[in-house]
């Protein structure tokens, strides 16, 4: 995996958060939290113990496993009311579908045994594996996830299947929204390079806490104009692009380790070398360094350097500065001046060639090296 120093990532998941920031700090980057999503196990008042002694009652024809975490949480639960092994008993002689491998490895580790599994890791895939195999007349225990899935649960009875629901755990939008609106406006100022999204529900929970603050069409201009958006998995990335997230990163394999590499390589691409003056400039995220020596700079210096860096030889005007930089055209103007002045100097032997055009703005002398 390439270093990631200078780069700032922030994580949107509550669950397994840790590990993803471990990941990313042993190769240099920093850290955002914005947790967009909460996870809350469901108890016997919010339905699972009714649907489980309707499971034990009525053992099912097909069990449809759908997660890890719901599974082994699902286990658990009936250990914990004294009815474990009639759970496991109600369920051994059913046809077991797993959406994947952490659905899978949860059924195998109570004892039982997966009679199939979705190769693209999806749901629906796994509800058509169901309907191919017969569904007619048959039981159908069918473990959700956070979401709702009623157009596959309909499927599934359209196709002739009863279905016995498993509620084990539900999403919603986490009650504080501090931490997430911190990273939704350090994304829209451009202090962050990357975000990574594990499930769908937390892709329109950001959309959805962002739209309530009146901060959505700069979000989605922020990610859609070179942040990297890495989502876990198709379904995951399919909510993004219906979001308005033009191209998300996705990994081969739905797997955490799969989505850091994703990310840190299409993150590494976003760096830019120039020659200015004879002298080597490297913009990586929030780092700037001149013949390889680090120039500590402000954020709205950084974004300045970055976006005369982007289009070298290119007036920029003063007010599309304040724009992309500063959020606001309306600003008073003389602040450019003032960034552009402390960036001269910030930068020493390279700053002179951020070049003044009279009544029109600024532009960078610099060229793009030619590739070895």
């Amino acid at each position: 995996m390439p270093t990631l120093d200078g780069f700032v990532v922030g994580i949107t998941a509550d669950r397994r958060w840790e590990e993803q920031a471990e990941l990313l700090r042993r190769r240099g980057a920093e850290i955002l939290h914005g947790p967009v999503i909460k996870t809350l196990p469901l108890g016997p008042e919010d339905g699972l113990r009714r649907a489980t002694d309707a499971v034990i009652m009525r053992p099912p024809d097909i069990l449809i496993a759908n997660t890890g975490i719901g599974m082994r949480a699902w286990f658990a639960a009936a250990e914990s009311w004294g009815i474990g092994e009639a759970l496991l008993g109600a369920l051994s002689e059913a046809d077991i579908l797993a959406r994947g491998p952490k659905a899978s490895g949860a059924v195998h580790q109570a004892g039982l045994v997966v009679w199939g599994r979705a190769a693209s890791e999806r749901l629906s895939e796994v509800c058509e594996m169901a309907i191919r195999h017969g569904v007619a007349g048959k039981r159908v225990a069918f473990q959700r996830h956070g979401d709702d899935a009623p157009e596959l649960i309909a499927a599934l009875e359209d196709a002739g299947a009863t279905v016995e629901e498993i509620p084990v755990y539900n999403w919603k939008v986490p009650d504080d929204h501090g931490p997430v609106l911190r990273l939704i406006r350090a994304a829209i100022a451009g202090n962050v390079h990357a975000l990574t999204f594990t499930s769908a529900p937390a892709v329109r929970n950001l959309i959805a806490i962002a739209d309530e603050h009146d901060l959505l069409a700069p979000m989605l201009s922020a990610l859609n104009s070179g942040l990297v958006v890495a989502c876990v998995g198709p379904v995951c990335s399919g909510a993004a692009v219906d979001a308005g997230i033009v191209a998300p990163v996705v990994p081969d394999k739905a797997r955490l380790g799969p989505l850091i590499l994703e990310m840190a390589e299409e993150l590494v691409t976003r760096s830019r070398t120039l020659v200015v003056g004879g002298h080597e400039v490297v913009l990586r995220g929030c780092a700037v360094s001149v013949d390889g020596a680090a120039i500590n700079l402000s954020d709205r210096e950084r974004g300045v350097i970055q976006l005369l860096a982007k289009r070298p030889g290119v007036v920029l005007s003063k007010a599309e500065m304040l724009k992309l930089v500063w959020g606001e055209a309306s600003t008073d103007p003389h602040v450019v001046e003032v960034t552009i002045a402390r960036l001269r100097t910030r930068l020493g032997v390279v700053g002179q060639s951020i070049v003044s055009v009279s009544r029109r703005g600024y532009y960078l002398d610099a060229r793009v090296p030619a590739p070895l």
